[in-house]
């Protein structure tokens, strides 16, 4: 058997019934014969006399006299006789028209007397009506109306007889009866007599006032009836909560009583046996005690006229032949409180004689029943009875009542919370209630209504969104209540009435809180619910996200109906699907904001959203409910005039109330959550109490079915007042394996408890409909929270022979279009794939972003996402990592050639080397191939032309130079910027690409930046500064790696280089390392030229021989820009300085040269001055090319006079001719190259041996001069200024500047001396430059010969 919970609701008034006394008038008295005064008497006689003395006067024979006298004396004779007539009539007169006059007085009393007498006929009849009509009134608004508090409680009829008229009738107070008029005062007599008493109406008693009630006389079957009719009552018109009832029989008697099985008052509190709670029939008065003993417990012996306690329930027990040992506790202590015994066998001895009632049934004759007393027995009236079947009749009406567990004490409407399915009339319980019967199709007056508390009368406040023209008060709508008010149970309470109540498909609803998100919290899982937005305090960016989504949503109502034909509105919509029209289902969605008057303060803008929808909501069915704890109209915008109904709980303030409602009453209502006004339009305003769902759901236990076919509830058991024995139950660990026909309630997942661990009725409720229609359509896509993976991006990947790890069939693959993360578009309700094309003008990419903004974990998922759609011949990539340093995870990807650090400076230089190498062999094959662009190449390589390295092609495809920290890159190497400038200048056109990395966009310059097509911008350290969009960079949240602009000013969320589909950054490293390991171990082929660097060490041997170019070209080591040998042309720069610190190289150098000059030239060419004051170079050359090795000043003096004298005699004179000055052919001889190794120690001496060639140093081509001069960097910042250097500075000699310290300054170009390695240094010349070079090794040993004259 199911229950259902009764909420009873405030008590109806019953019948007025006047009252007070009548206070009749007194009849009237008979009239009485008044004496008349002595003159009055004489008056005739003097009349008389004066009649005579007329005619004496007047004469006597005068005729006229005796006519006017005998007038007179007959007029005295006339009066006197009138006189005694007349008294008596008028007696008689008046003495009837009194009697007249109360007659007809108590007529009205009469008809008064009767007419209180019919209201208190009707009253008493009201409040005990005939047993009878009891089963009428079970589950009505009647039932169980009476509280502990009422002073009719626990009163029952038990019969009718007369009582006296409910005004009574007070008689006068009059005279002696004789002096009353008879008629009129027997009229009173019968009036007072007869209407004093009303016959036959219902007579009852107050179990409270006595400790028993024993029922006596007449046969067993009326005391039974009588008794029946008495608890008939009392579980009619009383709670289970406030009245127990027990029944103590033996032998046949237990039998007529087991009718009480079905009533919840006899249901055990505690106790359950296999039929449920025990049923309280027993055979003794002290079975009732010990199973009562806890509801007993501290009562106090019963005082009549007591006031009972509180919170005790009234027990009443039945003693039908039920053993009484007279030891019971009731009886010894002669009656407990609130505790009554309605003994039928007379057995309680003389409790009944001293604390209770005794009712005499007559055993015959009229049937009365009456009361003992002590003068006997008096009788009342009849006694009332009820048959054994019409009381099973009421009792199986109140058996599946039950009393709410939610909401506990009984109180008015307004101060109680209903529940949630009696609300909605929705029967069964919240966790297996008929989902699809309480979604059933509804009138079209009853759709979207939905009650959501009950009025001041206990009746149900409904609240319709639909508009007026459809009879509903809608379509929009205001919720002002301060805190505490209950404003966010209203709401929830509201939502999830609609949702029970109408199916996903007839109704959506996106729910926004801007502040906590406590108000929503449990509804998301309902079909229903399209969008559950919270926090938007926290992240304002998602304020603008639900602006888009919302207006997304109207756009894509307005063009459903337009592509249904033009369609006005979505009832026509939905009249053309029920027609047959094959058209999608468009939901009306119900919008609820909660605070949304902050939600204004922080975005102004959205009033502008409100008023749309507040306009086209009717023909859209997009309704808006807007909550907030005070209204400011100020910031309405013309909304207000779209909300139609106003809903007012307790405000902070009048000025509150009334700008809501336009009256103060909501803030005067009490400080109870729910009370509140609704208001619809200009209509009087409905006084409510909201329903509570948030209160915690208790279930019955859950027991496993067994193997039965049958249901466990079909299944047939014994239900009778006797105990039943239970089976043995499994209680179920794991609930959510057992389906409905275990009676096991809707699981509720971890999201249902809210801090505690017993679910709400929200949550059973919204478990309940879970997966029970189709899910809503998707106003509102989830936040960019979590990123994605690449897997999630990219098509199932698997290995292939010919591109390795990719995914067969991706339109991407190759084509230089890579996925990189996700852009969410809220206006068109979805997310797309973020791409990074790259095969057009947009070839280059920059990312921007403040610190920790994610730009280098962008950066990995471009060059993951490449190799994951590209193979190694199609894309190469060559960083810079001056980030932080997480690039060096992709170095073993095939597509990677090299992966620069921060402490690998050369490489860096190299790689950048490297890069614009291969651009500048590429201009010159793509002019000789005759290509007109990298898409041309590209197009042919797909055509099998020109593939890698044929055809005077180089290997790779589109090349790409990745920099990780651009600022970082400028100001570590400054000279490189130009070069990178370079390459995004040219680059694309020849599969170039250049990929870098920013904090700020002011690092860019604004010839790169503009070259730059493809932008991602993530969060800046500044917004101001944002290239996309000021105000939308403003709200990226910060904090979040990843998060950032398109150029569209939508969000993005870069994806994560990994392949396991975790979004989790912790393990990136990790995780970035197995992809990498993937796709290295799937692919077969070559992969991307490493970077080559400058070697340590270059033999003399491996450059250029004596044999290879012209003589005076002589190479002095590796190029570090193309690994190509540097050639010096002596002949156009005769001079070289070197500056370099001890051990870095410059005695090498010196013998390199010397090395070149020997074996390049003969001895008629070119000899050699060696000046070498450490003696670094002695014995080096071993060859006739050495005119002199000087050691020190003096020798160095000497040998330079003489070199002097020699080369001025080669200056030309005044007969050289110009054809001789052009061919140099005026003198003849060798070439002099002056080595002059630490010069520093030449030039410290007091005087400069070498100053004497001063003025020959311009001349040196004519006069075949070549000085070339190492020096320690140390001091040469000062030593720069030296004649000789100074000279040699001014005529832009070449040189090269090696390791040393950069506090020098420049020494030469731009140049800055800085840490090298031996033998490397900054070659700076005129012609070509600044290059890093490594300068040629020659052993000391052997010493330089000239080579054979055969070789």
């Amino acid at each position: 058997m199911g229950t259902r919970v009764f909420r009873r609701t405030a008590r109806p008034a019953p019948p007025e019934v006047p009252s007070g006394e009548v206070h009749l008038e007194a009849p009237p008295e008979i009239p009485r014969a008044t004496p008349s005064s002595p003159l009055l008497r004489l008056l005739p006689l003097l009349m008389v006399v004066g009649s005579l003395g007329f005619i004496v006067v007047i004469g006597v024979d005068n005729p006229t006299s005796w006519l006017f006298g005998g007038m007179f004396a007959l007029s005295t004779l006339g009066m006197v006789a009138g006189g005694v007539t007349r008294g008596g009539a008028q007696r008689r007169a008046e003495s009837d028209e009194d009697r007249k006059d109360y007659l007809r007085y108590l007529a009205q009393m009469r008809r008064r007397a009767r007419e209180t007498a019919v209201d208190q006929r009707r009253a008493l009849e009201w409040t005990h009506p005939d047993p009878s009509a009891l089963i009428g009134l079970a589950r009505g608004e009647r039932m169980w109306e009476r509280r502990p508090s009422d002073p009719d409680f626990a009163h029952v009829r038990v019969g009718r007889g007369s009582q006296r008229l409910a005004t009574a009738l007070v008689p006068p107070q009059t005279g002696p009866v004789d002096d009353l008029e008879p008629v009129a005062t027997v009229a009173l007599r019968r009036f007072v007599r007869t209407h004093s008493i009303v016959p036959d109406l219902p007579t009852a008693v107050s179990l409270r006032a006595f400790a028993s009630v024993t029922v006596t006389g007449g046969d067993h079957e009326a005391r039974r009836g009588l008794v029946r009719a008495i608890v008939a009552q009392l579980v009619t018109f009383h709670s289970p909560d406030d009245l127990v009832v027990a029944v103590a029989a033996t032998g046949p008697a237990r039998a007529a009583w087991e009718w009480v099985k079905w009533l919840p008052h006899v249901a055990h509190p505690r106790l359950v046996d296999g039929a449920g709670p025990v049923r309280m029939v027993t055979s003794s008065l002290a079975g009732v005690e010990s199973w009562l003993a806890p509801e007993l417990a501290g009562r106090g012996r019963f005082t009549r006229g007591a006031a009972p306690a509180a919170d005790a329930r009234h027990v009443v027990v039945v003693l039908d032949d039920a053993e009484v040992l007279g030891s019971e506790q009731i009886l010894l202590e002669e009656g407990l409180s609130a505790v009554t015994l309605i003994d039928l066998s007379d057995t309680l001895g003389t409790l009944t004689a001293r604390r209770g009632l005794g009712l005499v049934l007559e055993p015959d004759g009229d049937g009365r029943i009456g009361a003992v007393g002590r003068q006997g027995v008096e009788w009342f009236g009849r006694p009332d009875a009820l048959g054994a079947a019409e009381a099973e009749a009421l009792a199986r009406r109140l058996a599946p009542c039950r009393t709410p567990v939610v909401g506990g004490g009984e109180e008015e409407p307004l101060l109680t919370s209903p529940g949630i399915l009696e609300l909605l009339g929705v029967d069964g319980e919240p966790d297996t209630f008929d989902v699809a019967g309480a979604w059933r199709p509804r009138p079209l007056r009853d759709r979207l209504r939905v009650p959501f508390g009950v009025s001041a009368d206990g009746d149900p406040v409904d609240l319709d969104i639909k508009e007026a023209a459809q009879e509903g008060m809608g379509p929009h709508g205001l919720c002002v209540g301060a805190t505490g008010s209950g404003k966010s149970e209203l709401l929830r309470t509201l939502v999830l009435g609609l949702i029970t109540t109408h199916s996903s498909e007839a109704l959506n609803l996106v729910l926004v809180d801007f502040k906590g998100g406590a108000t929503f919290a449990g509804l998301a899982p309902a079909p229903h619910v399209a969008a559950v937005i919270t926090n938007l305090a926290d992240d304002l960016s998602l304020v603008d996200r639900m602006q888009d989504a919302l207006a997304g949503e109207m756009q894509r109502r307005q063009e459903l109906l337009r592509s249904a034909g033009n369609l006005a509105n979505v009832t026509e919509y939905e009249r053309a699907r029920e027609n047959g029209a094959a058209l999608e289902p468009l939901p009306t969605l119900f919008v609820v904001v909660d605070e949304f008057s902050e939600l204004l303060s922080q975005k102004p803008d959205f009033a502008e959203l409100f008023v749309a929808i507040g306009r086209l909501g009717r023909s859209l069915q997009m309704h808006l409910l807007l909550a907030s704890q005070r209204l400011e109209e100020g910031r309405l915008r013309g909304l207000d005039s779209h909300l139609s109904y106003r809903i007012g709980l307790k405000t902070f303030s009048a000025s509150d109330s009334r700008a809501a409602l336009g009256v103060a009453d909501a803030a005067e209502l009490p400080a109870v959550p729910g009370s509140g006004y609704l208001k619809v339009e200009s209509s009087t305003m409905i006084r409510f109490k909201a329903g509570y769902v948030s209160a915690p759901y208790r279930a019955a236990e859950r027991v496993v079915p067994d193997a039965s076919p049958l249901p466990r509830e079909m299944r047939p058991r014994p239900f009778s007042a006797q105990w039943v024995e239970p089976a043995a139950p499994t209680v179920l660990d794991d609930p959510g394996n057992v389906d409905g026909n275990g009676h096991v309630p809707a699981v509720i997942g971890p999201h249902a408890s809210r801090g505690s661990g017993t679910p709400s009725v929200l949550d059973v409720v919204v478990e309940r409909l879970r997966g029970q229609g189709p899910p809503a359509h998707e106003v509102w896509l989830p936040p960019l929270a979590d990123p994605a993976t690449l897997d999630a991006l990219l098509p199932p990947l698997t290995t292939t022979p010919d591109r390795g790890l990719t995914a067969p069939g991706f339109p991407a693959n190759g084509a230089l279009a890579v996925p990189v993360g996700i852009v969410d578009r809220p206006y068109d309700q979805r997310r797309d794939v973020l791409w990074a094309e790259l095969a057009g003008a947009a070839g280059h990419v920059v990312v921007a972003g403040g610190p920790q903004s994610g730009k280098s974990t962008l950066l990995r998922t471009l060059v993951a996402a490449a190799a994951l759609t590209h193979t190694p011949a199609e894309v190469q990539f060559y960083a810079v990592d001056l980030g932080g340093g997480t690039l060096a995870g992709l170095a073993g990807l095939p597509h990677v050639g090299t992966v620069a650090g921060r402490g690998e400076p050369d490489l860096v230089r190299r790689t950048v080397a490297e890069v614009a190498a291969l651009l500048a062999g590429r201009e010159r094959w793509f002019r000789e191939a005759g290509l007109e662009s990298m898409a041309d190449l590209r197009a042919r390589r797909r055509r099998g032309e020109l593939l890698p390295g044929t055809g005077g092609s180089d290997m790779l495809g589109d090349v790409f130079l990745v920099v990780d920290g651009w600022h970082a890159f400028r100001s570590e190497h400054e000279a490189l910027e130009q070069t990178v400038i370079s390459l995004a200048t040219a680059g694309l056109s020849y599969g170039v690409h250049v990929v870098i990395t920013a904090s700020r966009w002011a690092e860019l310059r604004p010839a790169l930046k503009d070259l730059l097509g493809t932008r991602f911008e993530l969060r800046l350290g500044d917004p101001a500064e944002s290239e996309v969009d000021r105000r939308a960079a403003a709200v990226v949240p910060a904090g979040r790696p990843g998060r950032g602009l398109s150029r569209e000013k939508l969000h993005v969320l870069t994806a994560l280089p990994r392949l396991d589909g975790v979004a989790d950054t912790e393990d990136l490293g990790r995780a970035t390392g197995e992809l990498v390991a993937r796709v290295a171990a799937a692919w077969g082929g070559t992969g991307a030229p490493r970077v080559r660097m400058l070697p340590e060490r270059v033999g003399v041997e491996t450059l250029p021989g004596p044999d290879e170019g012209r003589p005076h070209l002589l190479p002095l080591g590796l190029s570090e820009e193309r690994l190509a040998p540097v050639l010096l042309d002596v002949a156009a720069d005769p001079h070289f300085v070197c500056f370099a610190d001890a051990e870095s190289g410059k005695t090498a150098l010196l013998r390199g040269f010397a090395h070149q000059i020997v074996t390049r030239f003969r001895p008629d060419q070119a000899r050699l001055m060696i000046v070498d004051y450490r003696r670094s170079l002695l014995g080096a050359v071993a060859s006739e090319h050495l005119i002199s090795y000087t050691s020190s000043a003096q020798a160095l003096t000497e040998a330079m006079t003489e070199l002097l004298g020699s080369l001025q005699r080669r200056l030309p004179g005044p007969d050289v001719t110009p054809e001789q000055l052009r061919a140099r052919s005026w003198w003849t001889g060798p070439d002099v190259f002056v080595l002059v190794d630490d010069y520093d120690l030449v030039s410290g001496a007091a005087t400069n041996p070498l100053a004497v060639l001063l003025d020959l140093l311009p001349q040196a081509r004519d006069v075949g001069l070549h000085l070339v001069i190492a020096r320690r960097t140390g001091g040469a910042s000062r030593a720069v200024f030296e004649p000789v250097l100074a000279r040699l500075r001014e005529l832009s000699s070449p040189g090269i500047v090696m390791s040393g310290s950069r506090d020098e300054g420049v020494l030469l170009g731009t140049v800055r001396p800085g840490p090298q390695a031996p033998g490397r240094g900054w070659l700076v010349s005129r012609r070509h430059g600044e290059r890093l070079v490594q300068v040629g090794w020659r052993e000391p040993d052997p010493p330089i010969t000239a080579l054979p004259e055969d070789a």
